[in-house]
């Protein structure tokens, strides 16, 4: 069994991770930090407020879904002392990706911006699409409690989509009554629009077009739940890809 640390036990993802690792017959899980509440008792684990319980329970995968200010100190304490990371914290930059590829090198760490599987896809089949299309825009819906926009997915989808394609039809827009009206600009100038709202977890469109046709990827998250198998995929994958990765798709195989 893969021993498992979860950091950010408390918060309403971190705790979805402690339920689905206590459920898998192949995962242990054997330590949970959270700094905002310690001694809460989570599947028979003390919550710790500090990361040395991690070394001190011998975890081998630590899964992390915090706030990016937290990530940037957590994941080089955790190449330091050998354990693998599992993050699905999002907003590093390119800075912070750099320091990590570095640090991993006695361990291995993934962070994904979506781990829902069917996300994944859907990041997959807009790739696939856009050399087909001229023009596409990306609308993200996020629960009412997520602070930063435009989410991580859509970042890496418009990246994706501008790496497959280099020929996009220039925006018509010459003046907007609203600033912001035509949303923000991701990888070649494909618009995210970001919509925060209550009752939502996570969805995202993309919409592409070309002469006389568009095509619509959708994806819908209902439930929290939908994250974990790829959590414990990833927990279960880990060790073999070396280093630093970024997306689920290579432990995917697609």
């Amino acid at each position: 069994m893969v021993r498992i640390g979860v950091i950010g036990a408390a918060g309403r993802m971190g705790a979805t991770v402690c339920d689905a690792v206590a459920g898998d017959p192949q995962l242990e899980l054997v330590a949970a930090v959270d700094p905002a509440n310690p001694g809460a008792i989570v599947h028979g684990i003390t919550i710790a407020a500090e990361l040395r319980a991690l070394a001190d329970a011998k975890v081998e995968v630590a899964v992390d879904f915090t706030l990016v200010a937290a990530a940037r100190i957590t994941l080089p304490w955790l190449a330091m002392h050998s354990i693998h990371a599992v993050v699905g914290t999002t907003g590093f930059t390119e800075s912070d990706l750099a320091t990590f590829r570095q640090s991993f090198s006695a361990s291995n760490c993934l962070i994904a911006p979506n781990f829902a599987i069917g996300a994944v896809l859907m990041m997959r089949f807009a790739e696939m699409a856009a050399p087909f299309f001229d023009s596409a825009e990306i609308i993200e819906i996020h629960h009412d409690g997520k602070t930063d926009s435009p989410s991580g997915t859509a970042i890496a989808t418009a990246q994706r989509m501008a790496s497959a394609s280099g020929t996009w039809a220039e925006d018509p827009t010459k003046s907007e009554a609203i600033s912001g009206a035509r949303g923000a600009k991701g990888a070649a100038g494909i618009p995210i629009h970001a919509v925060r709202m209550r009752g939502v977890v996570a969805n995202q469109e993309v919409i592409l077009g070309t002469q006389g046709q568009t095509l619509t990827i959708r994806h819908d998250t209902t439930n929290r739940a939908s994250f974990m198998p790829g959590v414990l995929l990833a927990c279960k994958k880990i060790a073999e890809h070396r280093g630093l990765t970024i997306g689920l798709d290579t432990f995917l195989d697609i």
